[in-house]
């Protein structure tokens, strides 16, 4: 099985740029407080660091 990471959106998307939005809604993230478990993938990876200071990432 592949590694998985799991991603929060901790703080609100209000006040980033239209890019960062979409990048948050791809990593399939619509509400504050939300949770998913992605696969850990170099793609994942660079949405995730694209908005690092929007979430919490967690190594499962």
């Amino acid at each position: 099985m592949a590694k998985m990471i799991k991603v929060t959106l901790t703080k609100s998307v209000i006040g980033a740029s239209p890019k960062q939005r979409k990048v948050v809604e791809a990593l399939g993230l619509k509400k504050m407080h939300q949770s998913v478990e992605l696969i850990d993938s170099p793609v994942t990876w660079g949405a995730v660091n694209k908005v690092k200071h929007l979430l919490t990432v967690e190594e499962l």
